[in-house]
């Protein structure tokens, strides 16, 4: 069974850094591009903030983020990284990670993420 666990959410400061971790279960990671999405407060729609392949190739990152955002992965542990730095009030809400739009696996629980001003 494919499973995605999702830590390392808090409550920060504006300006503060974040680690999120996904540890997922299960064939997911070795031939698929791996995503991180943001859940914002009120909103139903998982917005992808990153994106890395599984292989050599540009990450992806959302205007909002780039910059600040590094998404990374490590196949080995079938973990998948995102370091969140300057962090901004926008960037709060609840934070999932799965595979691209189209190949989405079950959602997991996700990890939030509260910057306050």
């Amino acid at each position: 069974q494919v499973q995605l666990v999702e830590s390392g959410g808090g409550l920060v400061q504006a300006g503060g850094s974040l680690r999120l971790s996904c540890a997922a279960s299960g064939d997911i990671f070795s031939r698929n591009t791996m995503a991180w999405y943001h859940q914002a407060p009120g909103k139903q729609q998982r917005l992808m903030v990153a994106g890395i392949r599984s292989g050599v190739g540009t990450d992806y990152y959302a205007d909002s983020v780039r910059g600040r955002f590094t998404i990374s992965r490590d196949n080995a542990q079938n973990t998948v990284y995102l370091q969140m730095t300057n962090l901004k009030p926008e960037d709060t809400g609840v934070y999932f990670c799965n595979r691209l739009p189209g190949s989405w696996v079950p959602w997991g629980q996700g990890t939030q993420v509260t910057v306050s001003s």
